[in-house]
């Protein structure tokens, strides 16, 4: 067993991208079977990260699952660390709940993928190359595989928006798939652009001659160097994280993309971001993040009261959702950003559990759009009498959304609040309001859309199938999940928060 656990990291970055490859062999034609084979992968991903997470020791913590392979030497006056790039995979009780989210997240994407039916072989390909490199992100502990891994995650991003996604035609905002997918890309670049400089210059400043995180961590950089240099990290992971005002593109990429894409995109991409300011801003250069929180939590408190009234004011669903996905990612930036045990704790259980809210989310919207062919708010209305389960499920995740206690974004949320009110307290006042200006437009939605007289052309109406079905039932099991028994979650993430502590005291 204790072979297996060292190799199983590797194997859950492997799977996607083998999964990828037997896709590749299979004729188009054969598209019954490519569905089930992406299924089966997809479900033995899951089962894998799930035994990550159960099997992670809560005594010691720490790094666990470690395995690495030495790929590059690098010659130079190096006298320290294991000398040049290795695929070194572990994670942290940080890091165990993300791989537990994006197994989740994948499975679930591909039960509401079997409905496309326009070069499926080449969809699931895609897909599964994304999530390979999110598992490896999660996974790394060398940074130059963190940056490779962390490309690879997005890049497969524009094919999938621009080939499968759908064009906003209605609102206020009209707007063809190629724009989401190009805006997408554009900023995400951009972002990448701002880590590779900040980690280059961490490189040379270090002077160990190894990309190793740990060692890297451990070095004593000048204060003047994390000052100038943890902007570029902060802000680069930010702009993936939905940072104001760099979020623009979020909204954008979430109503083009295809349901499983704007799952991953919303429930697990985002999460790289917030991850990486964490695992290499703050982790490696700890002065500067002292020096410039008070900024980010400035900003992500933007981000709270921004993209809540953003999202009250649209009319299409998945905007309205997109828009949603940023204020409450704001909520992640301002739990990381107080630097407190408390506010770290909740900003991680939030990353998981608003993964899990806006992948449920984001699979009713989609049956929704499959069975109406439109997102209009200003159109849908009493859908609740013909899509019954459909209704109840939105209702579910938008009480979820608003903070409903018994469910998850109660318990992250209340940490949150608590780390900072301790910290920043003003600021913790707009996160409050924030949260009823959540409440707001998401009852108002629930409202509109499915509750109230239905109008004739939705009577033929019918309700989500059962794939999507199950998909929705695993990911609400998980949001009741966390929401009733949340310190299992906590005892997990709890190890590497008081890591990260170590290192900011």
């Amino acid at each position: 067993m204790q072979l297996f656990d060292s190799y199983l990291l590797f194997i859950i970055i492997v799977l996607p991208m083998l999964g990828a490859g037997l896709i590749m062999a299979i004729p188009s034609e054969r598209a019954s079977l490519i569905r089930w084979v992406a299924s089966a992968f997809g479900l033995m991903v899951m089962l894998l990260t799930f035994y990550v997470f159960i099997a992670y020791y809560l005594d010691p913590g720490g790094y666990q699952f470690e395995r690495t392979w030495h790929w590059l030497a690098l010659p130079g006056p190096w006298t320290m660390g294991d000398l040049g790039i290795s695929l070194t995979l572990g994670v942290d009780g940080i890091a165990a709940p993300m791989v537990l989210l994006t197994g989740v997240v994948m499975f679930t994407g591909v039960l509401v993928s079997w409905n496309i039916k326009s070069w499926n072989k080449d969809f699931f390909i895609l897909y599964f190359l994304l999530l390979g490199g999110v598992f490896g992100v999660f996974a790394s502990m060398d940074l130059f595989f963190f940056f490779f891994f962390y490309e690879l995650s997005v890049l497969p991003m524009y094919l999938l928006i621009g080939v499968w996604g759908s064009s906003s035609d209605f609102g206020r905002f009209k707007r063809p798939k190629e724009y989401g997918a190009m805006k997408l890309m554009l900023f995400l670049v951009a972002g990448s652009v701002l880590i590779w400089v900040g980690m280059m210059a961490i490189f040379v400043e270090a002077g160990l001659g190894t990309f190793d995180i740990r060692a890297l961590a451990a070095v004593d950089y000048s204060r003047n160097f994390q000052i100038i240099f943890f902007p570029f990290l902060a802000l680069g992971f930010g702009i993936l994280a939905g940072l104001w005002p760099f979020h623009t593109w979020s909204p954008d990429g979430h109503v083009a993309a295809p349901t499983a894409v704007s799952m991953v995109h919303a429930g697990v991409l985002m999460k790289l971001g917030a991850f990486g300011i964490i695992r290499i801003a703050i982790f490696i250069l700890p002065e500067g993040a002292q020096f410039w929180m008070p900024v980010l939590i400035g900003l992500g408190a933007v981000n709270v009261i921004y993209g809540a009234i953003s999202a009250m004011g649209q009319t299409d669903l998945k905007y309205v959702i997109g828009y949603s996905s940023v204020s409450h990612m704001g909520y992640v930036i301002m739990g990381i950003a107080t630097l407190h045990p408390l506010g770290l704790s909740g900003g991680v259980l939030q990353m998981f559990s608003h993964g899990i809210m806006t992948a449920l989310f984001f699979t009713v919207v989609g049956v929704v759009y499959q069975r109406t062919h439109t997102r209009d708010i200003m159109v849908l209305d009493g859908l609740a009498k013909r899509m019954g389960v459909t209704a109840v499920l939105f209702a579910f995740a938008g009480l979820t959304s608003l903070g409903l206690p018994g469910l998850s974004g109660f318990v992250a949320e209340l940490l949150i609040f608590m780390g900072l009110f301790q910290t920043y307290p003003l600021l913790g006042v707009l996160a409050v309001i924030g949260a009823a200006i959540t409440a707001v437009y998401i009852l108002r939605l629930l409202a509109k859309v499915f509750f109230g007289p239905i109008t004739e052309q939705w009577d033929d109406q019918t309700d989500l199938g059962k794939l999507e079905g199950a998909a929705s039932v695993v990911l609400a099991g998980f949001v009741l999940l966390v929401g009733l028994f949340p310190f299992p979650f906590l005892k997990v993430i709890n190890t590497g928060v008081f890591e990260l502590m170590a290192v900011l005291t």
